[in-house]
């Protein structure tokens, strides 16, 4: 069947033909490629063409698609059982790595997706503090929880659609929005409302307007104003946990949070997430105290098998300063291309993330993501597309490396980059 019959076929059945908006290609037009199997740091479509792969389903391969121990560590759960129902010795081990690898943590409970995980802390700050109003940033993304979907990020800003219908006037009320990376921002909102607000989610490293690092300061400065005014600080570390630093950016930045989220990575690829907080907030969470949540295939032990053996290998290699190096390398190809192509571009990278964004300036807050040519970004897309080289299909997503990128598959992308940046030029 060809690529086109097999879209159809999904729009036919399929909102818009996918089960998530950005997979859709309406941030760079054509139709989606559809992938049949993965390897290391590839990608293989229906027809078997391959594909270096920088979207790694949107982050968690980052040791390379399918290490063979979380396969085995699948196949071993397999043989025992998908699903029980009931509490299993391997929550408990995978609870106890992740409270180990992230620092401040004191309690966790594993759910299915980061969505779950952002609206359940957000549910948790309120109960915590009695109040209602949440600070969120202007392109930050946090999944499709209600609360989030005001001015977001991801496919949001990738459609054009700052907020989603079906949102209520109450629910958009009680979330305040503040650009990304102007703490005066922020500090307004708590002179103006500093006893109603619960909580403030940030995206440490925002990946969901394309990469853009925190200004020296800002995540301090939340620090700051959250432990004045009594107020919840989350960081969403759904994208950047296990990935920015053996215990993501509250490690990397020494910013202690007072709950993170998780996700992509601590689920070995499979559907896992989670949220951690201190003990005095997490008493709060049912069956300990009022605020309730649950799910029945949480802790699914195939779930918690991948992420044990994910999370075990992780920790043994260290890949954290080779990536960044090997981030480092791509990135100043990538400049060298774009230079001799006469096309101006700036690389955004922060450890293995990265953007390039089509702009003549610094992109460092959600406006100039926003100012970066997306038309021009299209382009360049499927001229790697064509080439073999798979990136996220938006201008305002995040790049992943793994440590399968080897230097010299690399080095064939920068080769083809700087052929795909001429196509820009012209």
């Amino acid at each position: 069947m060809s690529e086109k019959s097999l879209w159809q076929l999904a729009c036919e059945c399929i909102p818009g033909g996918v089960n998530s908006p950005v997979r859709a290609f309406g941030g760079v037009g054509g139709i989606p490629v559809f992938m049949k199997s993965s390897g290391g740091a590839y990608l293989y479509d229906e027809a078997g063409k391959s594909y270096v792969d920088f979207v790694l389903s949107w982050g968690p391969w980052i040791l390379g698609h399918n290490p063979e121990e979380v396969l085995e560590a699948l196949h071993d759960q397999l043989t025992r059982g998908m699903s029980f129902g009931a509490c299993t010795r391997a929550e408990v081990e995978l609870a106890r790595l992740i409270l180990k690898m992230i620092p401040g943590m004191d309690m966790v409970r594993l759910v299915n997706s980061g969505t779950e995980a952002t609206m359940t802390s957000i549910r948790i700050a309120r109960g915590y503090t009695g109040r209602n109003k949440i600070v969120k940033f202007r392109g930050c993304y946090h999944g499709h929880g209600d609360s989030f979907l005001i001015q977001a990020g991801s496919g949001a800003l990738t459609h054009g659609t700052p907020s989603s219908l079906g949102v209520t006037p109450g629910v958009a009320q009680d979330t305040l929005i503040a650009d990304y990376n102007h703490l005066e921002a922020v500090e307004e909102l708590f002179e103006h409302y500093g006893d109603e607000i619960a909580a403030v989610i940030v995206e440490p490293v925002a990946g969901n307007m394309g990469v853009v690092p925190p200004r020296d300061g800002f995540l301090e400065g939340l620090r700051a104003l959250c432990t004045k005014y009594d107020a919840v600080l989350i960081f969403d570390e759904v994208m950047t946990g296990f990935r920015e630093a053996r215990g993501g950016c509250a490690e990397r930045f020494g910013v202690q949070p007072d709950m993170i989220t998780l996700g992509k990575i601590v689920g070995g690829g499979m559907p896992l997430a989670a949220y951690a907080g201190t003990k005095e907030i997490m008493s709060v969470v049912s069956p300990l105290g009022g605020v309730y949540q649950a799910g029945t295939l949480s802790g699914n032990p195939l779930a918690v098998a991948a992420g044990i053996a994910h999370l075990q290998l992780l920790d043994k290699i260290k890949p954290w300063d080779a990536l960044e190096k090997t981030a480092t390398f791509l990135r100043e190809g990538l400049l060298q291309g774009a230079l001799a192509a006469g096309v101006p571009v700036q690389v955004n990278q922060m450890g293995s993330m990265f953007t390039v964004f089509f702009s003549e300036n610094p992109v460092t807050d959600t406006d100039s993501a926003l100012a970066s040519h997306a038309d021009q970004f299209a382009t360049f897309f499927h001229a790697l597309l064509d080439s073999g080289v798979y990136f996220p299909p938006s201008q305002y997503e995040s790049c992943f490396l793994s440590t399968m990128h080897t230097d010299a598959i690399l080095s064939e992308v920068i080769e083809k980059a700087a052929q795909a940046f001429k196509k820009v030029r012209i």
